[in-house]
């Protein structure tokens, strides 16, 4: 009683020092810490909002290169056709309709071969309308339809040189109407330089700009638009209305799109870069960059709050890692406090420890004076211990004279199975002087079977030892019960080797006479036993012929071992039971008995163990 009070005194001491202890802990470390993360996140948000923007300008400059690059297999597409010596050899010979027609033909394969570059959506020749296949409308026009598009005079001011339009719609004979963008330019008489005899056009699908422009996911507010030098929208992917079907020239702009002209002249006359604009009352962060190859400018804008946003998002992760590792740095630090302060706490641990070695467990009990504490509550622990071993040695000492005791019990104990013998050799001796042959035979039989059973007291016997002990247990039982029953045992070559538990036959063959065969209304029957070896397991079966039971009641003899006392039970199922289980401590849980019956018909119980050799 005394020492539970010392230890909740000494519990009590232990929290109060552990309060004491974790108020230093938030003053020191925790306080500090919340200041530095609130400077430190203030600081990083700011970075990584110069990160954030850093960050767009890179993805808007890598959609400039990618586009640069698809526009570029465009003009060298360009470049290639109009320097071909087969289209100026058609555009130029005078010929009858039958030659215009094989024109035609070599005209078409030449679009054809150009479309097979798969940015090019179409290819167009606008030709002399006096020629025959200025009809055709699929790849060849008349020169008087490009005067009716806007990019007409820019093309003839170019004289030869490539103009890049705005996406426009366009409707083809063949398939309807579809938005593209084009590249156009004037085709000249190579003889007569001032003859103009046609415009070449290569039509490209809208989508190879929508393609890389949709990547482009920098804000919800405004969307990513292309404009040529001057500003005039090229493409947008704001769905709201910036390429409506009728934009023919693409000059339609939403107001938020449209910059204000010292924007404009400041990104007309730079590559790439990032400038600020005032919208209403909300600050616009501008990223740009050039197409190289039509100079046009692609440009995005993000607000302030958005960026925000987003460093905002990227900071928590930061704050997070920063706080975990200031935190892990501090609990170092007092890990290091908390190990000088084991340390202490160990030299007065040993220095009781070598007291007690010293002075005995009396030294313990002669320092009551002492202020009662964590350490004093130790000592009495300690007292407490080294009474509880010498009781604990005290009880192992007794343990031990009993184990003793029971070792002589059993040396006696075998004492009684050589006399057993003895005499059973002197009946046999004295039959056989007195002409009792079933005598002698009987007490024979006996005195094997119980050499066999005994097994020297060993509690596993090889499998020809079982099976020679179950024989003779048969045969007594044949001179008990004489021309009853039968039986045969089989067994395999080479079973010598394997051991099994001692007696697992014995209760099977016997449940076979006595609750089997003897309770046939003839009493008559035959009992087989079989051994043998299957893929590293050791089968016995013993059946017999007798009067049998239910396939439910067999099952329930494997597992409850009261089956047998119950109505209709089998008497002796605890046999069976007993049996099956150090079968199972034997070999493992997927070892055992099964029994197969049917009333009137018989018992097979099969016995399957693991093959363990006595090698």
């Amino acid at each position: 009683m005394k020492l539970g009070w010392s230890y909740l005194t000494g519990l009590g001491q232990g929290i109060l020092a552990a309060r004491k202890w974790l108020l230093v802990y938030a003053l020191l470390i925790l306080l500090p810490v919340s200041i530095l993360l609130a400077s430190f996140y203030q600081r990083s948000n700011e970075i990584l909002e110069q990160e954030v923007t850093r960050s767009m300008q890179l993805t808007l400059k890598q959609a400039g290169l990618n586009l640069t690059y698809k526009l570029e297999h465009i003009r060298d597409s360009s470049n290639s056709v109009f320097m071909n010596q087969i289209l100026y050899d058609n555009l130029l010979q005078k010929a009858s309709i039958t030659e215009q027609l094989k024109q035609i033909k070599e005209l078409r394969n030449l679009a054809e071969t150009a479309q097979e570059n798969e940015d090019i959506f179409r290819l167009r020749f606008f030709v002399d309308p006096s020629r025959l296949y200025a009809g055709d409308r699929i790849n060849l026009y008349s020169f008087e339809d490009a005067k009716q598009y806007p990019w007409y005079e820019s093309v003839i001011e170019a004289g030869g040189g490539m103009v890049w339009t705005g996406v426009y719609q366009e409707k083809y004979n063949d398939i309807g109407k579809k938005n593209i963008f084009s590249v156009a330019r004037m085709l000249r008489n190579p003889q007569e330089y001032e003859e103009i005899v046609g415009i070449l056009v290569m039509d490209v699908s809208e989508g190879l700009i929508g393609e890389i422009m949709s990547e482009l996911q920098f804000s919800d507010k405004y969307a990513p638009f292309l404009s040529d030098a001057s500003g005039r929208l090229i493409y947008s992917s704001d769905s709201a209305g910036l390429n409506k079907p009728d934009n023919k020239a693409g000059n339609l702009q939403k107001d938020a799109d449209v910059l204000p002209k010292e924007l404009l002249d400041t990104i007309e006359h730079s590559e790439e870069g990032i400038l600020k604009r005032s919208l209403g009352r909300e600050e616009v962060n501008v990223v740009y960059t050039t197409i190289g190859t039509t100079g046009w400018k692609l440009v995005a804008q993000v607000s302030e709050p958005e960026i925000s946003h987003r460093a905002t998002a990227m900071n928590q992760f930061t704050s997070i890692a920063t706080l975990a590792g200031i935190t892990v740095l501090f609990l170092v630090l007092v890990f290091v406090l908390f190990m000088f302060m084991i340390q202490g706490m160990q030299r007065r641990v040993q220095m009781i420890l070598k007291m007690i070695r010293k002075e005995g467990i009396g030294w313990l009990e002669d320092r009551r004076s002492m202020p009662d504490g964590d350490f004093r509550l130790l000592e009495r622990s300690v007292d407490h211990l080294i009474h509880k071993v010498n009781n604990l040695m005290e009880e192992s000492y007794q343990a031990k004279m009993q184990e003793r005791e029971a070792q002589l019990r059993t040396l006696q104990a075998q004492i009684n199975p050589h006399f057993l013998y003895n005499a059973l050799d002197m009946i046999n001796w004295s039959a056989i002087a007195h002409d009792a042959e079933d005598t002698s035979q009987m007490i024979e039989a006996l005195a094997r079977y119980f050499r066999l059973s005994l097994n020297q007291g060993r509690d596993n016997v090889s499998i020809v030892d079982e099976l020679n002990l179950a024989k003779v247990f048969l045969e007594i039982q044949q001179n008990r019960f004489p021309s009853t029953f039968t039986f045969t045992i089989h067994a395999e070559p080479g079973l010598e080797q394997y051991m099994m538990p001692k007696l697992t036959l014995q209760p099977l063959v016997e449940n076979a006479l006595l609750h089997g065969i003897r309770k046939t209304k003839q009493k008559q029957g035959g009992i087989m036993i079989t051994a043998a070896h299957e893929q590293g397991d050791i089968v016995l079966t013993v059946s017999d012929d007798g009067t049998g039971m239910s396939q439910d009641q067999a099952n329930r003899l494997l597992i409850d071992p009261s089956a047998g006392s119950q109505p209709g039970g089998l008497e002796g199922s605890f046999g069976l039971y007993n049996v099956n289980e150090r079968i199972r401590y034997f070999s493992g849980n997927r070892y055992g008995l099964s029994i197969e019956t049917e009333i009137g018909k018989g018992t097979l119980v099969t016995v399957r163990f693991k093959a363990v050799s006595s090698e």
